[in-house]
């Protein structure tokens, strides 16, 4: 009922504006003739005339069914329909009374008045509807002082394609946020400059960005927050130089949620606005997610993600809840970082069904006793000792958790009768040099031989870059020897690593997910990232200083320490005996064939070895049987034992 009287005063609103259009035309277009010349002889007086236009064109309004289109939302494609309504109604009015008394007394010139009147009348009220709706007559209140207009919000400069600032600017109109006042627009075509996004300039282009900051403090408007509307790796222009003068200004730099986030947004409040980590400013192409895939796979099953504490895993569960799982299990060896995982979980996703778990990989029963209990679908393994110094001094802490825990998931997953389990790997897998590198290709040789053809759960691997961020990285070494004042240690000048940030981590995994549970062999299959070319450690050391606001080699030193132990000038995606083929967007499959096919055996004994402490001996083992699987040793029965006498 409500409704159906809603679009009943619509109807009548656009009748009486018509009416008026007409009445206001006849007499403007009447206004020259002489007094002598009036409407006696039409067989249709004035009133006449008025009510028949008013019925056509209510009767188009109707047609067209503009009763149904709110006032307050209303946009340019209305303003079209109104025109047309107008024009029409101008034309069927003329055939009727010509055809009734050949229009005998009708000004000629009401025939272009009135539809111009009709068309400024109904979209002028609609366009106030609007703008009451959406305060945007606020700023024009003789009530208000300039400087509380000026001074009621903190100012906000944009950054990104006009059609961005359009979305933006019309949400924070329809939820009536006051917390910030847009000030202008940096866009990213010099085209654009000089356009108005509802009532918001593009006052410069990116390159011009130090152009346009000049002229918003000129005019008194210079921005304390910057939002950018794209990822800021997107945005071709910007500098590290640039962006470390606004930071050390004082000036927030924001940005919109992530499509992860996203999907967590109830679509009707305002968007939240967050703040930029530095990762997020490195020149980066980030990588897009297929939904609808993903989506699939997560939706109504029950995940279990290992290492959940720690940085791939936590974002690993952020996305998981994010795509609706019936149930997620998060389980850690640390208590601190489950519980702040969990507690995070808790109030981010307050409808997720959750369970956490205090376990360590290394103790295979009371793994499988939680695998069991759990009954997972799907299991993300990211528990690891990942930091390649500490493995190296402690290779034995290494081998027990890095490749007997992976054995002891793995097996727990096919008892619990998991359909699909997916190892963490790295790039330092690909021809180690180190321990931790060694353990992690050994990890993958346990994920091999775990595949049985035909039957049981689907086992894949998941190789990484170095990820900006996370506790492994150089990010958070370099961002507290900068707030410490330098200087920032480099171990070579000409070291160069492959990145990526933790969500493109952890989007590759379920893509590798996806693409191993669409496919239809029952192999175990290892995936990496296309990841572009690799960046200078050098280089990032300067960026991240340059982002600080700091200037490198003056107000922050670099100092050059010289390599580690197990260390490598450059990392390789591929060694010499595997070779890559396309699988996804930006996703690649590695084809390898191992030389030795990993067996419990061979576990047992290294397990034992590490149960001894023995780490030189754990070390020659461990590089004895990476170099087997390789094909670069004669593969053999465990004989690990004589290799550690040796």
């Amino acid at each position: 009922m409500e409704r159906m009287a809603f679009r009943a005063q619509t109807i009548v609103a656009d009748v009486a504006l018509a009416a008026i259009a007409f009445t206001l035309a006849f007499f403007v277009a009447s206004s020259g003739a002489p007094l002598s010349d009036p409407a006696a002889t039409a067989s249709l007086s004035l009133p006449q005339l008025i009510v028949l236009y008013a019925a056509v064109a209510g009767g188009f309004t109707m047609l067209f069914r503009r009763e149904l289109s709110p006032w307050r939302y209303a946009s340019i494609p209305d303003a079209l329909v109104l025109a047309r309504i107008a024009v029409l109604t101008v034309g069927v009015f003329l055939l009727w009374v010509f055809v009734i008394d050949r229009a005998r007394g009708l000004p000629r010139s009401t025939l272009f008045l009135a539809p111009m009147f009709q068309m400024v009348g109904s979209m002028g009220v609609r366009i106030l509807r609007r703008a009451l709706h959406e305060h945007a007559l606020d700023s024009f209140s003789p009530l208000k002082a300039a400087s509380d207009r000026i001074t009621q919000a903190t100012s906000l400069l944009l950054i990104g394609p006009p059609a961005l600032a359009d979305s933006y600017l019309r949400d924070i109109a329809r939820s009536h946020d006051r917390t910030y006042t847009p000030v202008g627009i940096v866009g990213s075509d010099r085209r654009d400059v000089g356009q108005q996004v509802r009532g918001v300039c593009v006052i410069e282009s990116l390159e011009n960005l130090d152009e346009a900051l000049g002229d918003l403090r000129r005019w008194n408007r210079y921005q304390r927050a910057i939002l950018f509307l794209e990822e800021p790796g997107r945005l071709k222009g910007l500098t590290a130089d640039q962006l470390g003068r606004l930071k050390n200004d004082g000036i927030r730099l924001l940005r919109l949620p992530s499509i992860v986030e996203l999907a967590q947004h109830d679509g009707v409040t305002l968007l939240p606005m967050r703040d930029i980590n530095i990762e997020e400013l490195l020149a980066r192409d980030p990588i897009e997610l297929d939904r609808g895939a993903i989506g699939n796979l997560i939706r109504g099953r029950r995940v279990l993600v290992t290492g959940a504490g720690g940085s791939i895993g936590a974002e690993l569960c952020r996305q998981v809840a994010a795509f609706h799982c019936a149930h997620l299990t998060l389980l850690d060896f640390s208590e601190t970082s489950l519980f702040e995982i969990d507690r995070e979980m808790a109030e981010t996703f307050p409808h997720l069904s959750r369970h956490a778990v205090l376990c360590d990989v290394r103790n295979a029963a009371r793994v499988t006793q939680a695998f069991m209990a759990q009954k997972p679908d799907l299991v993300f393994h990211a528990a690891a000792l990942k930091h390649v110094s500490m493995v190296e001094q402690h290779p034995c802490e290494g081998v027990l958790t890095n490749v007997i825990g992976t054995w002891n998931v793995a097996e727990a997953s096919k008892a619990c009768g998991a359909g699909q389990m997916v190892l963490i790997s790295t790039d330092k897998a690909v021809d180690p040099t180190n321990v931790m590198g060694a353990t992690k290709r050994l990890a993958e040789s346990v994920i091999q031989a775990q595949q049985t053809a035909g039957q049981g759960a689907r086992f894949s691997a998941v190789r990484f870059g170095n990820v900006l961020g996370s506790g492994g990285s150089v990010v958070p070494i370099f961002k507290s020897q900068i707030e410490r004042g330098g200087p920032v240690t480099v171990t070579h000048p000409d070291m160069e690593r492959f990145f990526m940030t933790i969500p493109e981590a952890s989007q590759l995994v379920l893509h590798a997910t996806a693409t191993c549970a669409e496919g239809e062999g029952r192999e175990a299959r290892l995936f990496l990232l296309e990841m572009g070319e690799p960046v200078r450690i050098m280089d990032l050391a300067r960026q991240m200083i340059a982002l600080s606001g700091r200037t490198p080699g003056k107000e922050i030193e670099i100092e050059i320490t010289g390599l580690r132990p197990g260390e490598k000038l450059t990392e390789a995606l591929l060694d010499e005996t595997e070779r890559s083929l396309p699988c996804a967007h930006k996703v690649l499959e590695v084809v390898s064939n191992s030389a030795l096919r990993i067996s419990p055996a061979h576990l047992a004994e290294m397990e034992a070895l590490a149960d001894l402490g023995g780490a030189d001996a754990v070390r020659r083992a461990l590089f004895d049987l990476v170099a087997q699987i390789r094909g670069e040793r004669p593969g053999s029965a465990p004989a690990l034992r004589v290799v550690a006498n040796g």
